[in-house]
């Protein structure tokens, strides 16, 4: 094997390795330890901030668990389906022209593989609020996880046309 390919090999597998919120475009806030670890970094609960790519001034905050060890250190656990999320308008909100009735507007890896923490935006149009659903999915199975949770922004000023 060549030194070109054998460099190629070592950089897929650290992209591989990378955590699950290094993948998303979140900002960590903080972590508090759990469970202490012998081996790799103890299992933890991380606050995550993440922006609303479509909907200016609205941000959520998800709490959620990782798994720590070898395993968790190199990104190869799957983490629990416990998380907490919260939304706020943190500046002036800016709803666009046209916003679809619901979307993903971000996820992050919790498993290797397998696993997806998603946060949805469902549009209440006749009560005029967001509601921010966070969920996870488990690829290779009949359905994800029953564990979820919501939060809300209500909205101010006329609704804009629907799409």
């Amino acid at each position: 094997m060549s030194a070109r390919s054998m460099a190629g090999m070592v950089a897929a597998w650290a992209a591989l390795a990378v955590p699950a919120a290094a993948l998303a475009d979140g900002t960590r806030i903080g972590a508090v330890s759990t469970t202490f670890r012998l081996l790799g970094r103890n299992d933890q609960i991380v606050v995550d901030r993440y922006d609303d790519p479509r909907v200016a001034g609205v941000s959520c905050y998800l709490s959620h668990a990782q798994t720590g060890g070898v395993k968790g250190s190199l990104g190869l656990a799957t983490d629990p389906s416990r998380f907490s999320l919260a939304c706020r308008a943190t500046g002036p909100v800016t709803v666009p022209d046209v916003l679809p009735d619901s979307e993903t507007v971000f996820d992050t890896r919790t498993s290797f593989l397998f696993k997806e923490l998603r946060v949805s935006r469902l549009y209440d149009r006749t009560k005029r609020v967001l509601v921010y659903l966070a969920w996870s999915t488990k690829a290779l199975s009949t359905g994800g996880s029953p564990y979820n949770a919501i939060s809300t922004v209500p909205l101010q000023g006329p609704p804009p046309p629907a799409p």
